[in-house]
């Protein structure tokens, strides 16, 4: 960096943000500058300028200093001994000024930016050469001035321009090559010089003088911007072809199916398009209208509400609907035109006649209100599809998930491994009115704690070694105005209860690396094998979270307890099979009879398998019961052994022990469900047969 720029160097004034109102006062009477850095730990975070926030300083508190602090991050860093970065670059010419660190990385003071451009322009470097190329590559002249009133630098077409060469532009007075008077009159005022006609010997250009200002509203330097005479033929062309254009606009406006009104900013109709709709004004013709006050007819209660004075107001696109006094419906849309300084110069107006399509919205809504209902319905009927049951027990969990539908309570779904309970989940979602929302499920027992953490509540990009450098969304806010299932919930380990806790209260998630909240609005539904009771009472599950998760219990009975819903899921899996497999196996009388005296310990879930396995395994389209006894060991389950006296037939036999324990169960537990559960079939089956026997009695005794 050169010398004569450390003699330019500012400085830093520093204020900390617990700072007492005392001491802010006497930072800002002892400041150097303008500018005011504000540190945290001694850390500078951001910096304001007190020239453009208040003219009397001592009125500032901290609160409305902190209010108007712009962070450090919008400010260049240059570092002495590092070269000149392209981005750095950029950076000076964005801001007026620009930080300079020492070689121990610690800031030192700072420079305003023509200071900067000065500097960097002295530098041999790539990116300040490509900086260069840039500025040659722009076709109007370019001439930088400094504060001493020598130039700086140029681009190749401000040389070309001007008829000279870059050493003889260098080493000339600024005077020497464009109207001193001109200089003179912007460095005095501060006030830019357009359009100004430079004609020599050697040259015929059109000169634009744009004053470089400092922090102090000084005039430190120019920008001249040069544009060859002939450029500016071109441009007068360009101004008839602008005519033109014009005209065609305005053919255009005319076969539009809009009408277009333009305003001024006081609501004053300039210029209109050829179709208007005469409901809305009141008139025959839109000239009646022009060059009146569009503001002052709607105070005239003509029509109501006016588009121009709400897109004056808001400053922004307004679009309002207008009903005319014969009943017709008008979209009127308002877009604002900003001039230069950043306030409303005009208003551009579009109306239509949406009087059909509005009839035409509100029979589609209705239409889509019957299809909503009709695929609520069909979902509904899936949902029952899904899960295959005929006992009382079951009926009552499917009468729980249905009494659920139109609530968001929190479910707690108890039952042992296997029953079903992430379907249970899925029935519960697609019956609610949160169907048409996510459904994500995590089994909370399968990762670790770290992975669980993440997965549920997301991190931000490097909260941890390993992560995404993008950060990650977590199952909460995926899962937002949906469900999010939490299987094996008795596995969360205690740190975690505690975050799942909170989330259920405030209904707001952290994630990990951040300390920003976020709102969700999820419907939870638990699940677990184990006893959470015990485990509170073990201190091994938090109480609170247990409450808060119980709100709404359904425990799902294993299906050793609705042993009638075993012949339905073996025939609903097997025929899954024959579909997949183009296959026609299917499960003889006396196999499904077997299959309804085992007690299930898997329970669904083991069923299922066991049933593929037979379907893979099996050599006939009948799966019949000693297969089923062979490939399972299912038949070793009896503890009784009936005493054979003699040889029949295996069927006779079969159906002789089937007689004698369901006549010795009825005749010793008097009801067919008791003698249902005491030889482990159901009480369909248990009916059924008792009946046949009856039956049978009465025939060989003679009776009819």
């Amino acid at each position: 960096m050169n010398p004569t720029t450390y003699d330019k160097l500012i400085p830093l004034t520093c204020l900390a943000v617990d700072t007492p109102i005392e001491a802010v006062q006497q930072t800002l009477a002892d400041r150097h500058s303008s500018y005011l850095f504000l540190t945290i730990e001694d850390k500078i975070y951001a910096y304001i300028d007190l020239e453009n926030l208040c003219e009397d300083h001592k009125k500032l508190e901290i609160d409305i200093i902190k209010e108007h602090a712009i962070p450090i991050k919008h400010l260049g860093e240059w570092e002495i001994g590092h070269p000149v970065s392209l981005g750095l670059i950029f950076q000076v010419m964005g801001e007026d000024i620009t930080l300079i660190k020492d070689e121990k990385d610690e800031y030192i003071g700072y420079i305003h930016r023509v200071d900067a451009l000065v500097e960097m322009f002295r530098q041999d470097n790539h990116n300040v050469d490509i900086f260069k190329v840039m500025l040659s590559s722009i076709p109007m002249g370019i001439f930088v001035v400094g504060r001493d009133m020598n130039i700086l630098n140029c681009n190749e077409a401000g040389i070309k321009m001007i008829r000279s060469s870059y050493e003889k532009v260098m080493k000339a007075k600024v005077g020497d090559i464009f109207n001193q008077e001109h200089i003179e009159m912007v460095v005095s005022s501060g006030e830019t010089l357009l359009n100004q006609v430079h004609i020599t010997d050697d040259m015929g250009i059109l000169v634009d003088y744009s004053p470089i200002k400092n922090e102090r509203n000084q005039v430190e330097g120019l920008f001249i911007i040069v544009q060859d005479l002939p450029m500016v033929e071109e441009m007068a062309m360009e101004i008839e072809y602008v005519k033109d254009l014009n005209t065609d606009l305005h053919a255009i406006l005319a076969t539009m199916y809009d009408e277009i009104l333009v305003v001024n900013n006081k609501g004053k109709l300039l210029r209109y398009s050829e179709n208007f709709i005469p409901d809305i004004w009141g008139v025959d013709d839109i000239k009646e209208l022009k060059g009146k006050n569009l503001l002052e007819i709607e105070k005239s209660g003509k029509y109501s509400p006016s588009v121009v004075r709400q897109v004056l107001e808001k400053k922004k696109k307004v679009s309002v609907v207008q009903q005319t006094p014969s009943g017709k419906v008008i979209l009127a849309v308002g877009n604002p035109i900003f001039n230069d300084d950043g306030e409303i110069h005009r208003v551009v107006i579009a109306s239509r006649d949406i009087t059909e399509t509005t009839m035409l919205k509100d029979e589609l809504r209705e239409t889509k209100r019957l299809s909503r209902n009709y695929k609520k319905e069909l979902e509904k009927l899936k949902s029952k599809n899904q899960i295959i049951y005929c006992s009382s027990k079951m009926e009552k969990v499917i009468d729980n998930i249905r009494k659920l539908a139109q609530f968001d309570s929190t479910v707690l779904i108890l039952g042992e491994s296997g029953v079903g309970k992430e379907l249970i989940a899925k029935s519960i979602h697609s019956e609610g009115n949160r169907s048409d929302k996510p459904f994500l499920a995590i089994n909370c027992g399968a990762i670790t704690e770290d992975l669980l953490e993440s997965e549920l509540f997301g991190y931000t990009k490097g909260a941890f070694t390993g992560a995404d450098t993008k950060g990650k969304i977590g199952y909460f806010e995926q899962a937002n105005n949906g469900v999010l299932f939490l299987d094996e919930i008795a596995e969360i380990p205690p740190r975690l209860q505690v975050k799942l806790l909170r989330v259920l209260q405030e209904k707001e998630v952290t994630p990990v690396g951040s300390t920003k909240s976020i709102p969700v609005d999820v419907q939870i539904i638990a699940a677990t094998n184990r006893d959470l009771e015990k485990m509170v009472e073990e201190g091994k599950f938090r109480e609170d979270l247990f409450y808060r998760i119980n709100v709404i219990p359904i425990h799902v009975p294993p299906l050793r307890e609705r042993t009638e819903d075993i012949p339905l899921l073996a025939s609903h899996f097997i025929q899954t099979l024959n579909e997949k497999y183009n296959s026609n196996y299917h499960f003889s009388p006396e196999a499904l009879t077997l299959l309804e005296v085992y007690d299930w310990p898997g329970n669904i879930r083991e069923l299922q398998n066991l049933i593929e396995r037979l379907v893979v395994t099996t050599d006939e389209e009948v799966i019949s019961p000693e297969f089923v006894s062979r490939s399972t060991g299912l038949g070793a389950m009896k503890k009784a052994k009936p005493i054979i006296t003699g040889i029949l037939p295996l069927h006779e036999a079969r159906d002789e022990v089937e007689e004698q324990l369901i006549m010795l169960a009825m005749k010793k537990y008097k009801t067919t469900t008791k003698a249902a559960q005491v030889l482990q079939i159901s009480q369909s089956a248990v009916s059924r047969k008792y009946q046949k026997i009856l039956q049978n009695q009465v025939k060989h005794s003679g009776g009819h």
